[in-house]
């Protein structure tokens, strides 16, 4: 087996290798059917990432070079009896009928290297063709693992919105405590419990929260069916919402207007460690706006309304900052999926009193400009400094 692990690990130092994929099972009853790796660039970051695939899921780790070569030589130990390494000088087929004896046998390259940074399909942490139950409870996928066409964009946002997850993974807790302030259908709830308790098992907990009776019905209908005991779903208010005391991760996706804000100021009461949030249908400072220098953009419906929700989530963010989070507004799905592509992503981090009086300053000064009051300026209210 050393020799398949010192051909993989040149293929690794040397950067020669597409994909690899594991195969032939050792025993009829192992739940694996198959196991693949491949290169992928994670934060510009070469890794590779581990495929396990089950008659109808697929579990994935993303790992260093150093890692993976013993995950190959343990699934070619214990699991399979053939694999392929594609690489882009051949394609080298290593056969282990007996984990002691291996034969390796090299062929024609069959498979063209790609550019990982723009090879989006390689990075997709639910992939295409690769049946998911979860999807296909939803309606996004069928039992073959095709997309449904109808629903190809909601497929999209879905893994551009784990991606999101992905990236603050180090700043959660083992076993989080996420809650989902107005989820609707909750489509990225499913998936993000799908990928965080399925794939990276991390024991997370999940409460979903919505006005309406027949969502929170059909909601939790669904999980009941996918068997999701670690996610609840509620009707209630956000702002009266006390069920806990900390939640670790808020999630507010499309609440509408001030609904948003009221998620916002709960998820800071809470301290929570990552706040994911895309506003919707920010009216609150449109007819507030007034400011006779920038008769320019107020006069005109259309330019006054944009920037009234440019300057309601500008605001927001300064106001998070302040709070003691690092905030990076983000698309979140390309404009032509959907106008509402804007997503406030923070991640809690420390702030010294002199760097939070400027950000409040900064934001007094903005309101005032202005002649706007923000629901969101109860943050500078909960914080005092010196």
């Amino acid at each position: 087996m050393d020799h398949a692990a010192r051909l993989l690990n040149d293929l690794l130092q040397e950067d020669r290798l597409i994909l690899a994929v594991f195969s032939n099972r050792r025993k009829k009853g192992d739940s694996f059917v198959k196991a693949t790796i491949r290169p992928v660039l994670l934060a510009d970051r070469l890794n590779y990432q581990v495929e396990y695939l089950q008659a109808d899921k697929a579990f994935h780790k993303n790992l260093s070079s150093g890692e993976v070569i013993e995950v190959a030589r343990q699934l070619l130990i214990n699991s399979f009896r053939q694999a392929v390494f594609f690489a882009t000088d051949g394609d080298y087929t290593v056969l282990a009928n007996k984990p002691d004896r291996i034969h390796i046998k090299k062929s024609a390259p069959s498979k063209q290297a790609t550019g990982l940074s723009h090879d989006r399909e390689k990075q997709y942490i639910l992939r295409e063709d690769v049946p998911n139950a979860m999807l296909e409870q939803l309606g996004v996928m069928t039992p073959s693992g095709k997309v449904v066409a109808k629903y190809r964009d909601k497929f999209k946002q879905i893994n551009r919105f784990l991606e999101i997850v992905r990236d603050c993974l180090p700043f959660l807790p083992e076993n989080p405590l996420i809650v989902d302030f107005g989820c609707g259908k909750s489509y990225l709830t499913f998936a993000m419990y799908h990928y965080l308790n399925e794939q990276l098992n991390l024991g997370a907990r999940f409460v979903g929260l919505d006005l309406k009776h027949d969502v929170i019905a059909f909601c939790s209908e669904t999980a009941r069916a996918l068997g999701y005991s670690d996610l609840q779903f509620l009707v209630g208010d956000i702002a009266e919402y006390a069920e806990h005391d900390r939640v670790d991760m808020v999630v507010t996706l499309h609440a509408c207007d001030k609904a948003t804000d009221e998620a916002l100021i709960k998820a800071v009461e809470w301290d929570a460690d990552v706040i994911l949030s895309v506003p919707c249908c920010q009216h609150e400072l449109f007819p507030q706006l007034a400011q006779p220098a920038q008769n320019a953009i107020l006069q005109h419906g259309l330019l006054k309304e944009r920037f009234a929700s440019i300057l309601t989530d500008a605001l927001r963010a300064q106001a998070l900052q302040y709070s003691g989070y690092s905030v990076a507004a983000i698309e979140f799905i390309d404009m032509e999926h959907t106008p509402k592509n804007l997503m406030l992503r923070c991640n809690r981090k420390p702030i010294d009193d002199a760097h939070a009086a400027g950000l409040r300053e900064e934001f007094l000064s903005l309101c005032a400009y202005w002649n706007v009051q923000p629901s969101i300026a109860r943050l500078l209210e909960m914080r005092r400094i010196p």
